[in-house]
């Protein structure tokens, strides 16, 4: 067992500033919140400045296309591809940059709040596009008009759904339950508002004089529908049933094997046994024979819930696969010369890619319950070969250790420029605010990574 530090918290420098600040700065004002309070507060100017600037009458098109703009925009940043896009910006940003820049661009894993706030945004213009379809109904009741104003309100109510079922704390407490209303509400929506649409550029278009064709060609509208529905049409044409290789390493965690294609490192996976209902995403890590070539790639499962429980205990022959294989938090360890890499349990798994490419400087600390034993002597191997001074602690023989010293001790000694910790949300928050708040970059993985 590889246990060559001793944490010390003596050692540890004092915090940066009072401890409301720090709290102000370093937890309840995450880069998250930031993303959406910027993306939300835009949308809410140009709200008030539509309503100002039409003295409180906009018209059914601009709100329309501000409604279907933040729809697209909610949809990308979803889809795998644009995601990988904004990823591929941000870590090609040289060393030579100074660390205060690199360090907030590794911050484009939390891309998922320009996703809510583009998506809040969209209902809350929606609100406004059902107000006017119904006072347009009430002044001149034709039933064209009435078609609309029924639609509209089946569209407000799915986007309302989604939108309480996205609350984070529905999602911790109900998470298959989120992500089934999440799914179905949102496909509702996305068909009922090609349906309205199909009436509402009718009647629009008779209103201007023009072909339905020639209006549809000219409306904004139109096209981030389209672009809107390629999103979700994409990540489902990538569905797949693939063979998979189950490895059981203990009763805790097993390894899955798959052939179909060599992984690159750095990249993520969603599998299940039932598409319609669940999804779960794992990291890859790449799977190389006795010569180190590579054939195929593998992702580290760990007893973590009824779905992980079911897996190691009946390890299935086939899983569905969905989507372009999509960047993470880990792949932003490019943007820096030196790093910390730390990980309690199955975090080791994500970690594994990053360990396999060997493209970043690293230090390991991996604090776990009977390492080898656990997780095989493949991974164990694996860690010590990317960090021969690997700090591996054994939980149980050794107990708990002070990830807080022991991280910044790594730092300390390895001069590493960012910390990057896979674990439970609590070890997580605790190591990155530790660090974050002694000047450290350090990144974690969010609820919405």
């Amino acid at each position: 067992m590889s246990v060559n530090i001793t944490p010390n918290r003596d050692t540890l420098p004092e915090k940066s500033g009072s401890r409301f600040v720090r709290h102000l700065k370093f937890s309840f004002l995450s880069t998250y919140r930031k993303i959406f309070t910027f993306v939300f507060t835009a949308n809410m100017a140009a709200f008030v400045a539509l309503i100002a600037t039409r003295r409180g009458a906009p018209t059914l098109q601009d709100v329309a296309n501000a409604s279907s703009a933040n729809l697209m925009a909610t949809l990308l940043f979803r889809q795998e591809n644009f995601v990988n896009l904004c990823y591929e910006i941000a870590v090609h940003m040289p060393h030579t940059f100074p660390l205060a820049i690199r360090r907030r661009f590794a911050k484009v894993f939390h891309y998922g709040g320009a996703h809510s706030g583009s998506g809040t945004a969209a209902v809350v213009w929606y609100i406004l596009y059902t107000a006017l379809i119904t006072r347009d109904w009430i002044q001149d009741r034709k039933s064209a008009k009435l078609t609309n104003l029924i639609f509209s309100y089946a569209i407000l109510a799915m986007f309302i759904t989604i939108l309480a079922c996205a609350h984070p704390r529905f999602r911790v407490l109900f998470h298959d339950y989120f992500e089934a209303f999440h799914r179905f509400a949102g496909w509702t929506a996305l068909i009922l508002f090609w349906i309205h649409n199909c009436f509402a550029f009718k009647v629009s278009a008779e209103l201007q004089g023009v072909s339905p064709r020639e209006y549809l060609v000219r409306a904004p509208n139109f096209w981030f529908f389209i672009v809107s529905t390629a999103c979700s049409v994409l990540s489902w044409s990538r569905l797949r049933y693939r063979k998979v290789y189950p490895e059981i390493l203990s009763d805790h965690a097993i390894r899955l094997h798959f052939k179909y294609a060599s992984m690159p490192p750095f990249y993520g996976l969603k599998i299940s046994t039932k598409p319609l209902l669940e999804w779960h995403a794992f990291a890859t890590i790449p799977d190389e024979d006795e010569n180190g070539k590579v054939t195929g790639f593998s992702l580290l499962v760990s007893n973590a819930g009824d779905w992980t429980r079911e897996t190691i205990s009946n390890p299935p022959s086939r899983v569905w696969v969905r989507g372009y294989p999509l960047h993470g938090l880990l792949y932003t360890s490019r943007l820096f010369k030196r790093v910390v890499i730390v990980a309690t349990g199955s975090g080791i798994g994500p970690c594994l890619s990053l360990l396999y490419a060997d493209v970043t400087p690293r230090r390991v600390l991996w604090s776990t319950p009977h390492p080898e034993q656990t997780y095989g002597r493949k991974v164990f191997n694996a860690v010590v070969k990317a960090d021969p001074d690997a700090v591996i602690w054994n939980t149980r023989t050794l107990g708990r250790p002070d990830m807080v010293a022991l991280t910044h001790q790594l730092v300390e000694q390895s001069n590493a420029e960012a910390v990057f910790i896979i674990s439970n949300p609590k070890v997580t928050r605790k190591v990155v605010y530790g660090m974050e708040s002694r000047g450290i970059p350090a990144y974690g993985a969010i609820f919405d990574s």
